[in-house]
C-alpha cells in the first residue's frame, strides 16, 4: 500500500508558486489509504467467515455419509438422515457460491500481491534491477524546498502530463520523462485539483483527478514489487488497459471517491478563506480599546441603540442620566473601547456640521 500518513494537512494559498512549500500535501491520500485498508480488513474477516462455514459443512456431510453408511449396513431406516444430508449439500452449494462471489470482489480490489500475481502480468519483463533510491531523512523545510524546486523546474512538463487523455499517450510520455514518476508528482497533481476546483473547473478537475489516481496506482505498485516506480509504467498500463470489468469498474470507483473528498476539502478551504476575510475586517474595525463596534452596538439596550442610530446628543445624555449609574458606565466605556463614541471629539473636529461626539462606526450594524 502507498504510505499516506504524511499527508495530512493541505494548505493551499491563491499563489501557487508560494503555497506548495507551505502544503502538508498528502492528506488527500490518508484518506484513500485508511478507506482501503478497511477494505482489506473487511474483505479478510469475510474470507474467514466462508472458509469456516465451508470447512464446519463439510465435516459434517462426511460425517453425516458415514452414518448413513453404518445404518444401510445394519439395515436401519436412513430416510431422515437423507433429507439432513440434501439440506448440508445446499447449504455447501450456497457458501461455494459465496465464496466465488468473494473471490470477485477480491479481484476488484486495488493493487495488492495477489492481484499482481495474476496470467495478466506474467509476461511482464523489468530488464534489469531496478536501483532505488536512497531514504534520506530530510526535514519537513528541506522537503518543501525539494518539492518548490522539482515544480520550478517541471511545471510545463506536469502539466502536460496532466492534460493527456489516452493511456497510450500517458505510458509514452511518461517513459520519455522518467523523472515525472515520483511522490512529487502525486503531490502536484492533487493541489492542482484543489485549485481548479476551487476555481469552479469542475470538468478539469475530474480529468486531472484522473491522470493523480494513475501516479498514485504506479507509485503503489511499485511499493508492493518492491520496484523503482519508473519501472512499473508499462506494468500499470497493461493492467489497466486489459482489465476485467470489475477491476476497471474499482478503478472508477477509486476515482469517484478521489474527486468526492477534493470537493469537500475544497469547500472546507473556501469556508476557511472566508472566516479569515471576516476575521481581517473584523480587525479593521476594532476599537481604540479592541472592541468590534458592531459587537459592542448589538450588545446596547434599545435607548441607546436609538441615541446611535440618531446621532443625537441631547438624547444620548438624557438617555444615560435615567439609567443606572453602574451600567451607564459599562456602556459608555465599551462604546469609547469600540469607537462608537469619541470622547473630545469636538475638540479634533470643531467646525463638523455632524455631531463629532458619536462615531459613524456604528453603521456597519446596518
Amino acid at each position: 500500500m502507498v504510505d499516506y500518513s504524511k499527508w495530512k494537512s493541505i494548505e493551499v494559498s491563491d499563489d501557487e508558486d508560494e503555497t506548495h512549500p507551505n502544503i502538508d500535501t498528502p492528506s488527500l491520500f490518508r484518506w484513500r489509504h485508511q478507506a482501503r485498508i478497511e477494505r482489506m480488513e473487511e474483505q479478510k474477516k469475510e474470507r474467514e467467515v466462508i472458509e469456516k462455514k465451508k470447512s464446519e459443512t463439510n465435516k459434517k456431510i462426511n460425517d453425516l455419509r458415514e452414518k448413513i453408511k453404518a445404518n444401510q449396513e445394519s439395515k436401519q431406516d436412513v430416510g431422515d438422515l437423507e433429507k439432513e444430508l440434501n439440506t448440508l449439500q445446499l447449504q455447501a452449494e450456497k457458501i461455494s457460491k459465496e465464496f466465488e462471489d468473494l473471490e470477485k470482489k477480491e479481484k476488484m480490489a486495488p493493487w495488492n500481491i495477489d492481484t499482481i500475481s495474476k496470467p495478466g502480468f506474467a509476461k511482464t519483463v523489468i530488464n534489469k534491477e531496478p536501483q532505488h533510491s536512497v531514504k534520506e531523512n530530510l526535514t519537513e523545510e528541506e522537503k518543501e524546498k525539494r518539492m518548490k524546486q522539482f515544480i520550478k523546474e517541471n511545471e510545463k512538463d506536469l502539466k502536460h502530463f496532466g492534460m493527456l487523455r489516452k493511456y497510450d499517450d500517458s505510458r509514452q510520455y511518461l517513459k520519455t520523462h522518467s523523472h515525472l514518476v515520483c511522490e512529487n508528482t502525486a503531490n502536484y497533481l492533487v493541489i492542482w485539483c484543489i485549485n481548479l476546483e476551487m476555481e469552479e473547473k469542475h470538468e478539469l478537475m475530474g480529468h486531472v483527478a484522473h491522470q493523480t489516481i494513475c501516479m498514485q496506482y504506479i507509485l503503489e505498485l511499485a511499493k508492493q514489487l518492491d520496484y523503482d516506480p519508473r519501472a512499473c509504467v508499462d506494468a500499470f498500463f497493461s493492467k489497466i488497459q486489459v482489465a476485467e470489468v470489475e477491476y476497471r469498474q474499482s478503478f472508477e470507483d477509486e476515482l469517484t471517491q478521489f474527486k468526492e473528498r477534493i470537493r469537500k476539502r475544497t469547500a472546507e478551504k473556501l469556508e476557511e478563506a472566508l472566516k479569515e476575510y471576516e476575521q481581517e475586517e473584523k480587525q479593521k474595525r476594532l476599537g481604540p480599546g479592541g472592541l468590534d463596534p458592531e459587537e459592542v452596538y448589538n450588545s446596547l439596550p434599545e435607548e441607546l441603540q436609538k441615541c446611535f442610530d440618531t446621532r443625537n446628543i441631547e438624547l444620548l445624555q438624557e438617555t444615560i442620566s435615567k439609567m443606572d449609574e453602574e451600567q451607564a458606565k459599562y456602556h459608555i466605556k465599551r462604546c469609547v473601547d469600540s469607537g462608537l463614541w469619541v470622547p473630545d471629539a469636538s475638540k479634533q473636529q470643531a467646525g463638523d456640521g455632524d455631531d463629532p461626539e458619536i462615531s459613524g462606526e456604528e453603521k456597519a450594524s446596518e
